[in-house]
């Protein structure tokens, strides 16, 4: 509010603001006293999503934006008219600004500090419990936004995972699926070339039999390693040029690969004759078919296994309260975070105990917690560190610690870190809302309890779940 222009506070000022409903005007003069005006001009921001809370604003004459900031973006949220009161809960608690508010038109506007707002409150009872009966629903709101926008959240934090863990599968089924119909061109060719070629039947007989005994090879030989299938593709290609064979480098690689040698190649070129050719065409194709259909087969695989992962993560026709593993809910969350440290130099360890009890548990929120603190720990390492999640029972409870090796908390942040509406991220990014949502989810969804030990090099998160779990 760097435009503002200083002006007097009366009691009659604020006597139409309806938080003071109930006072006499004796009193209503000492949070006049306290009170200082100022004109706003149109356009200024009053209050920025993200910084401090200053005090109560009363606004006396015009109108206050509010707007919700995320990624860089304001989108409007509402509007305060004259006569009226905001920048009262976050005062109170100490907290932060969760919206941006900003002046349309010029505002006529009275701030009182933070400090006396508290000690104001605290002497006048029917501001107080005006107060209190706004608060209530707004914070009820509030907490209810927190909620949904942590469950959004966690929901695109695995949809991102998904996607990007999927794409490769499906990248490599399509590519398979490519190659297997060019493949079966050549089965589709094969015999009516035999047929013109006046191929006999005990010839084509042996040419199945020397398919037969590469497929063979091909499931007992050791596989080649990059190097020495690029030697061996080699020597096969000067062979299969001699012998007549056409694009030998189209068929080199998947008989190089099964183990073909000169000495087969030689008795295949002695059998088939003028058709040389298609004959190793059509071995390598069936060699590459069996490959494809691998391929295609371990791409499927691992497309439900994701599949599988997401619905063990979303806890999906399980109903809301679970018996479970508690490592189930760990390993999914780690699957689905996989991308962000797929290229990165970051080390995951994990430090199970598997012997520990299934627990009655809400499955999905507590992955919204594992989420929250492996992905703050992903964060605070960025390209590199290690990350080790450990399990063990202490008395009645299952303890969760997940920690890493990076900067550590401050100490005036981490004595903060649970606190509603506070936050350490910059204006617009992420949520802003998860330990607290974490917190919740823990300690009066599950009856626990979370704490972090911070230090630089190690900062640890712990959560203690009840192996008999009462809902509180």
């Amino acid at each position: 509010m760097g435009s503002e222009i200083t002006i007097p506070v009366t009691a009659a000022d604020l006597r139409p603001v309806d938080l003071f409903d109930g006072i006499d005007d004796e009193q209503l003069a000492r949070w006049a006293a306290r009170a200082r005006g100022c004109t706003i001009p149109a356009g200024e921001i009053v209050a920025e999503a993200g910084e401090e809370a200053s005090g109560l604003h009363l606004i006396l004459a015009g109108r206050i934006a509010i707007f919700l900031v995320h990624d860089g973006h304001a989108e409007p949220e509402g509007m305060n008219v004259a006569p009226t009161w905001i920048g009262a809960i976050p005062s109170l608690t100490g907290g932060w600004h969760r919206v941006r508010m900003q002046a349309q038109g010029e505002v006529r506007m009275a701030t009182i500090a933070r400090d006396d707002f508290v000690e104001l409150v605290l002497q006048s009872r029917p501001v107080f419990e005006r107060l209190m009966r706004t608060m209530r629903p707004v914070i009820s709101r509030i907490t209810q936004r927190e909620s949904n926008a942590e469950r959004l959240a966690s929901l695109g934090t695995m949809a991102a995972g998904l996607a990007h863990e999927l794409n490769n599968p499906a990248a490599a089924a399509k590519r398979a699926a490519s190659d297997l119909a060019e493949t079966l061109e050549t089965f589709e060719t094969f015999v009516g070339k035999l047929v013109e070629a006046g191929v006999e039947r005990e010839d084509a007989k042996l040419v199945v039999g020397l398919k037969e005994e590469l497929q063979k090879r091909a499931r007992e030989c050791e596989p080649l390693s990059a190097v020495e299938a690029a030697d061996a593709e080699d020597e096969l290609l000067d062979r299969l040029e001699a012998i007549g064979v056409r694009e030998a480098w189209r068929v080199a690689g998947p008989l190089a690969t099964a183990c073909a040698d000169e000495e087969w190649l030689t008795r295949t070129a002695a059998v088939a004759g003028d058709v040389v050719n298609e004959v190793i065409s059509w071995i390598a194709a069936s060699l590459q078919a069996h490959t494809l259909a691998e391929e295609l087969a371990e791409s499927t695989d691992r497309m439900s296994e994701l599949v599988r992962a997401i619905k063990s993560y979303a806890f999906m026709d399980r109903g809301e309260v679970v018996q479970a593993d508690v490592h189930e809910g760990l390993d999914t969350t780690l699957m689905v975070l996989k991308h962000k440290v797929k290229h990165t130099s970051i080390n995951v360890v994990r430090d199970y105990d598997k012997t520990l009890p299934r627990l009655m548990m809400h499955g999905s929120e507590l992955n919204q917690v594992w989420t929250n603190l492996i992905d703050n720990a992903i964060g605070a390492l960025g390209e590199t560190g290690e990350i080790t999640i450990t399990t063990r029972r202490e008395g009645d409870c299952i303890v969760v610690a997940i920690a890493d090796d990076g900067p550590g908390i401050p100490a005036d942040i981490a004595r903060r870190i649970f606190d509603p509406f506070f936050t350490t991220k910059e204006v617009g990014s992420g949520t802003g809302l998860g330990l607290d949502v974490a917190r919740r989810i823990v300690v009066d969804r599950h009856g626990g309890s979370l704490k972090v030990d911070s230090e630089p090099g190690r900062t640890v998160f712990q959560v203690w779940l009840p192996i008999e779990h009462k809902k509180k």
